[in-house]
């Protein structure tokens, strides 16, 4: 498993993530069209030509084949100057799961933020349903911070998020 830039024809490899219920059922958004998901990719292909960067949406391919089997992102927090963090998240089609596929996604996003981005911290939000999202990160040293009550509007629900973070020298 690898991760690389998305390119245009990546749409339909990612709308069999993005456009599954089964793998939405713990993001923060629904079930997405082919439409929607080319407009999501013409989006991340644009911000990752901007200077600074600061989003890096990649494509979770399979080394063996090639094909796209999932979506890893790193979303450096740039609000505040001086502020050294960002945000981690991923989806990998349903047919990988429980393949080790996630904790290696997570390792080489971690690895990206804090070895080539020179990053000092790293969160991740997930569903307070999602057990197997809170065994991955704290498999791989997140510490659980808590919860954020309300923290988005999905499915025509408000629901919570649970915060992952590591730091540097925990990695």
């Amino acid at each position: 498993m690898a991760l690389r830039e998305f390119v245009r024809d990546d749409t339909d490899g990612i709308l069999a993530v993005y456009g599954d219920p089964v793998v939405t059922k713990h993001l923060s958004f629904e079930p997405r069209s082919r439409d929607q998901v080319a407009a999501t990719l013409d989006n991340v292909i644009e911000a990752a030509t901007k200077q600074p960067r600061t989003e890096y949406s990649l494509a979770v391919v399979s080394v063996e084949s090639g094909e796209v089997i999932g979506f890893g992102r790193l979303a450096v927090d740039a609000q505040h100057p001086g502020q050294s963090s960002g945000q981690l998240g991923f989806a990998l089609r349903a047919d990988r799961w429980g393949r080790g596929l996630g904790t290696e996604t997570v390792r080489l996003l971690l690895r990206l933020g804090f070895q080539e981005l020179g990053l000092y911290r790293l969160w991740g939000a997930r569903s307070p349903d999602n057990a197997v999202s809170a065994k991955l990160m704290t498999r791989l040293g997140m510490v659980e911070e808590g919860r954020i009550r309300g923290h988005i509007r999905v499915r025509g629900a408000w629901r919570d998020s649970v915060v992952h973070s590591i730091l540097q020298d925990e990695w």
